[in-house]
């Protein structure tokens, strides 16, 4: 697996995720992301019909392209349409111009991936993920045995350096571990403060030397602020009381080794050796510089979460 920048920089808010960015607001969180260090961005098509990757694609044309690794994503299509209307329904703030069309063939992985690197006006993608199979599970064996081979096929040939899957659920991503031959694993939500449910799964990365990089490591918005109020969502739903309860008490022991709660949740997935990157979406510069500026957490800190039996 090539290396990848302890933190990632998720692309998908800059692709107006629930409202809108404008463009210097983009270039701006992509400059401080530069600027705090990260070197690996991760977008996908199905990110503001393609938005986030001609935003970031222009946001990285200034920079030496040997020095970041950009990931995006296959399994959708998108389609022009004719017609009015936007695509709040999908979770993006744009213009419906197109439609979203699963596709995980070796053609239509090919043609998206093809697509990817147009809109993104860079000269090629590092890591290509088969995105959201565990979504649409009709279509596992398909990914397997014919969207994988092809782009295995374009890693040997040095087209792309790394495959592999970007998923929400463990299970899935198993699977594909056990069936092919992945690079890596970008897990979403799964090992996190609040949900360790992929801990033996990530037991097995580490035996098959697959990679994993921790995405949703708030369980979006849960665990982003230093306190846990009434609202908080978890896994873009309301949070049910006992998960309320349970991270205000992460947050309580975290107050006692003064750290604050996002600190770390951004801090936890490093506690197991098959996570390499935590990757953390932002739509602005001051985001990306907040959740930079975090401590060392004292090893202290850990110990008394599982003595409090909250790991």
């Amino acid at each position: 697996m090539i290396p990848l920048s302890r933190f990632g920089f998720g692309a998908a808010p800059i692709g107006n995720l629930y409202s809108e960015v404008t463009p210097e607001q983009a270039v701006e969180a992509v400059d401080a992301a530069w600027d705090t260090g990260i070197r690996y961005f991760d977008t996908a098509p199905h990110y503001g019909l393609g938005l986030s990757e001609r935003r970031l694609g222009a946001a990285l044309a200034v920079r030496p392209r040997d020095e970041y690794v950009v990931s995006t994503k296959v399994g959708r299509l998108l389609e022009p349409i004719d017609g009015d209307g936007d695509d709040l329904a999908n979770g993006f703030a744009v213009p419906a111009t197109h439609r979203r069309v699963w596709d995980f063939s070796a053609d239509g992985v090919r043609r998206s991936l093809e697509s990817s690197v147009d809109r993104m006006g860079l000269e090629r993608v590092d890591v290509v993920l088969l995105h959201d199979v565990d979504l649409q599970p009709e279509f596992r064996e398909q990914a397997a045995t014919e969207a994988f081979p092809a782009l295995a096929a374009l890693r040997d040939q040095g087209v792309v350096r790394a495959v592999g899957v970007g998923l929400n659920h463990w299970e899935t991503a198993e699977w594909f571990v056990r069936e092919t031959g992945i690079d890596v694993v970008l897990l979403a939500g799964r090992y996190t403060l609040l949900d360790q449910s992929s801990a033996d799964f990530l037991d097995l990365c580490v035996e098959r030397g697959v990679a994993v990089v921790a995405a949703g490591v708030f369980n979006s918005g849960m665990l982003a602020r230093p306190e846990v109020p009434e609202d908080a969502t978890y896994d873009y739903a309301a949070a049910p009381a006992h998960l309320l309860d349970r991270a205000r008490r992460i947050a309580a022991v975290c107050a006692r080794h003064d750290v604050t709660l996002p600190q770390a949740a951004l801090a936890f997935p490093f506690r197991h050796p098959a996570v390499v990157s935590v990757l953390v979406g932002a739509r602005s510069a001051a985001e990306v510089r907040a959740n930079a500026a975090h401590p060392a957490v004292p090893g202290g800190l850990w110990d008394d979460l599982r003595a409090e039996g909250l790991l």
